[in-house]
C-alpha cells in the first residue's frame, strides 16, 4: 500500500469537518488535515486502509469519470489510495460520491460497471492499478522514450508524485531505495521544461537544477534524464568535481536546459560566471536528507540564494528525519509530503533476507570468502566503514581468487568510474565499497550485500542493504557484527525493529552459516589463483591518495562522525538504485493532446 501526506506545515493534530457540519471518525493521519477526496490535491497518508478506493475511468464508464470502490472496512473518511487488496463491498460512480462525500457503503446502491468483470470484483490487484506515464499526463515524447527502454507503468512513488509535480507544487518525495525516485522527480521536471507554456521557451539558459551529494549519483541521474529526454530537444549537462573545468564550461556555453551536479562544483562555476541560475524554475535536491545535513547545507543555502527566479522545489530521499523536515519548511512553499510506504512499515525491503551474525575480527575474511561461494550468488557489494579496510579487503579477496573491484574516496574519479563500469558490465562480480557508496550504486541485479563492518547508524544500514532486493527482486543482506560492535548493532536493531538484539556467534566453519546462506559444503578459503583488484586495492590507494580531493575536501571533519568517515566524505560515493525506473509492462504511448 502506498500513502501520501499533504501540508507538512500544518498542525499535526487532526481537525474536524466543521465546514459541512460533520464530525466523522478519522483514520490515524500522520501529518496534515483531512478533506473530502474530490477537494484534495493528493492522497492522504494514513496508517490503515481507507474506506474507499478510486478506480480511474479506464475501469468503467467514462461519462462517470471513474468509480469509487467501497471495501469491507469501518472507516468513514474516503479518498483515493493505491494498491490495496481488500474485498470490495460496492462500486459507485464517482459523480455520486462527489455530491455526497461522506456516504457510507450501505447508503448507496451497488453499481457494478460492465467494464469490471465479476471475477475481478473480489480483489483489486497492484498490477491492475499501476497507471502508465501517459495516463498520468506525461508528454508523449517522454512516454515514447521510456517505452523504448521498456518502461511504461509507474512505481508507487512516481504514481503519487507526478500529478503534484506536474502541477508545479513543492513536494517532498520519500520511498525506499530502488523504488523509482529518480523518475519520480525526473519525468515531471523534463515534462515542465519541455512544455514551453509551463516554464519558458528554451534558449540555452538552465531552467532546472538537480543537486546531488556525489559525483556518481549526479552522473547516474544525468544518464537517466538523457534517456527519458531522448525524443525531446531538452539538453542535460552534468557538473561535478574531479573533471576539468574546461569541458563543463564548454557544455554550458553551448547551452543547456537541465543541470545536474554536486554543490561544490556548481558554486564554483556560478561564482566564475559560467553557470547562470537566474532562470532556474525547478530545483531538485536528490538525497535530501544528505543535502540538508550540516556538511552540505551551507552550499545549499548559497545555491538557493542564487535562484532569483520563482521556482518549484522538490526534495527526494529514502529517509527524511524530523529535523530535516523542519529545515525543509524554511524554504519550501506549502509542500506536499509523499510517502510511498505505510507509516510504521519496515524501512528495509521485505524481499531482502537479512542474516546477522557475530564474527571475530580475525575470522571475517574467511567468513566473507565462504559467503561469496553461496549458491545462486550473483553480483555482490561488500561495505566497509573505512577506505583502508576496503582496500585491504579487496586485496585479500583478490589473493583468494575472487574477481573484485573497489570504490572508495582515495581513488581518482577515473579509477572509480572504471571500477563501477567493470562491476556493471560483469567483468567483476564483487564490489568492495565504503559507506558513501551506499548512496550511489544503481544496479538492479545485485543479489547479495555484505556488511563487513557494522554500519554506524540505522540509516546507513538501510541505505547499504537497499543495494539488493531492488525493484521487486529478492536479495540477501549479511551483517558481520564484531564483538566490539555489538552495542552499535543493538542500537540499529532497536531503531529498525529487527528483533535480533543478540546475533548468533558463527565462524567460517559453522554449519549454521552454511545452512542459512545456502553455502555448499565444498566451500574453501580460496577459489583459485590470485587476481588483481580493479581500482580499489591498497596499491591504488597509495597511488591515488594524494590526488582525490573532490568537492567535499573543504568540509572534512565537519559532521562529527569520526575521522574515518570525515576523510571519506570528500567524495561521497554512488547511490541510486532508485534507478528511477518504472515498471515494464504495457506498450508505447500515443501523443499528448
Amino acid at each position: 500500500m502506498v500513502h501520501a501526506v499533504s501540508g507538512i506545515d500544518e498542525n499535526p493534530r487532526l481537525g474536524s469537518d466543521e465546514a459541512d457540519g460533520t464530525s466523522a471518525r478519522r483514520t490515524n493521519l500522520d501529518v496534515g488535515n483531512t478533506c473530502v477526496a474530490h477537494q484534495h490535491p493528493a492522497p492522504m497518508l494514513i496508517r490503515e486502509f481507507q474506506h474507499a478506493q478510486f478506480l480511474p475511468k479506464r475501469f468503467g464508464d467514462t461519462t462517470d469519470n471513474g468509480f469509487l470502490v467501497f471495501f469491507r472496512r469501518d472507516h468513514e473518511f474516503t479518498g483515493r489510495i493505491a494498491k490495496t487488496n481488500l474485498d470490495i463491498h460496492a462500486v459507485v460512480p464517482l459523480k455520486l460520491f462527489t455530491i455526497a462525500p461522506h456516504l457510507e457503503a450501505q447508503d448507496v446502491p451497488s453499481v457494478i460497471p460492465n467494464a469490471i468483470k465479476p471475477d475481478s470484483i473480489g480483489r483489486v490487484t497492484a498490477e491492475s492499478q499501476q497507471p502508465t506515464f501517459e495516463e498520468l499526463g506525461v508528454a508523449a515524447e517522454l512516454c515514447d522514450a521510456l517505452a523504448a527502454e521498456g518502461i511504461t507503468r509507474t512505481f508507487a512513488i512516481q504514481e503519487l508524485t507526478l500529478p503534484i509535480a506536474l502541477d508545479g507544487r513543492d513536494l517532498i518525495g520519500q520511498a525506499r531505495t530502488g523504488m523509482g525516485k529518480t523518475f519520480g522527480f525526473g519525468i515531471p521536471l523534463l515534462d515542465r521544461v519541455f512544455d514551453a507554456a509551463d516554464v519558458a521557451e528554451l534558449d540555452g539558459t538552465p531552467r532546472a537544477l538537480v543537486v546531488a551529494p556525489t559525483r556518481e549519483l549526479a552522473s547516474q541521474v544525468s544518464d537517466d534524464l538523457r534517456r527519458a529526454a531522448a525524443f525531446t530537444p531538452v539538453r542535460v549537462c552534468t557538473i561535478y568535481g574531479g573533471r576539468p573545468f574546461e569541458e563543463q564550461i564548454k557544455a554550458l556555453d553551448n547551452g543547456v536546459d537541465v543541470v545536474v551536479g554536486t554543490p561544490g562544483r556548481l558554486l564554483d562555476l556560478h561564482k566564475r560566471g559560467n553557470l547562470d541560475l537566474s532562470q532556474v524554475a525547478i530545483l531538485v535536491l536528490d538525497e535530501a536528507d544528505e543535502m540538508l545535513d550540516l556538511g552540505f547545507f551551507p552550499d545549499i543555502e548559497k545555491l538557493l540564494a542564487a535562484l532569483t527566479h520563482q521556482h518549484q522545489t522538490m526534495l527526494f530521499s529514502a529517509t527524511m528525519p524530523g529535523p530535516v523536515l523542519t529545515l525543509a519548511r524554511t524554504f519550501l512553499n506549502k509542500p506536499v509530503h509523499i510517502r510511498a510506504e505505510e507509516v510504521g512499515a519496515a524501512q528495509t525491503h521485505s524481499s531482502t533476507k537479512q542474516v546477522i551474525l557475530q564474527a571475530h575480527r580475525m575470522n571475517k575474511d574467511d567468513i566473507t570468502a565462504r559467503i561469496l561461494q553461496a549458491k545462486k550468488r550473483g553480483k555482490t557489494i561488500i561495505f566497509s566503514r573505512t577506505k583502508r579496510s576496503a582496500a585491504q579487503l579487496a586485496d585479500n579477496l583478490s589473493r583468494r581468487g575472487f574477481h573484485v573491484a573497489g570504490v572508495h574516496g582515495d581513488l581518482g574519479q577515473g579509477a572509480r568510474e572504471k571500477s563501477l563500469r567493470a562491476f556493471r558490465e560483469g567483468k567483476v562480480d564483487i564490489l568492495v565499497a565504503t559507506d558513501v557508496a551506499a548512496r550511489g550504486i544503481d544496479i538492479d541485479d545485485v543479489t547479495h550485500v555484505i556488511n563487513y563492518q557494522t554500519p554506524d547508524d540505522p540509516m546507513t544500514y538501510v541505505h547499504r542493504i537497499g543495494r539488493t532486493g531492488r525493484a521487486g527482486n529478492s536479495g540477501t543482506a549479511v551483517t558481520l557484527v564484531g564483538y566490539d560492535e555489538l552495542l552499535k548493532w543493538q542500537a540499529i536493531n532497536d531503531e529498525l525493529g529487527l528483533d535480533i538484539p543478540e546475533p548468533p556467534q558463527w565462524f567460517s566453519t559453522s554449519p549454521e552459516l552454511f545452512e542459512a546462506l545456502d553455502i555448499p559444503e565444498s566451500a574453501q578459503d580460496s577459489v583459485g589463483p590470485a587476481t588483481s583488484p580493479v581500482g580499489g586495492g591498497a596499491e591504488a590507494m597509495r597511488g591515488n591518495g594524494r590526488n582525490a580531493a573532490g568537492d567535499r575536501g573543504k568540509r572534512r571533519g565537519s559532521r562529527g562522525k569520526g575521522k574515518a568517515e570525515h576523510d571519506e566524505r570528500s567524495s561521497r560515493g554512488p547511490r541510486s538504485g532508485r534507478g528511477g525506473r518504472g515498471n515494464t509492462s504495457g506498450g508505447r504511448r500515443g501523443r499528448r493532446s
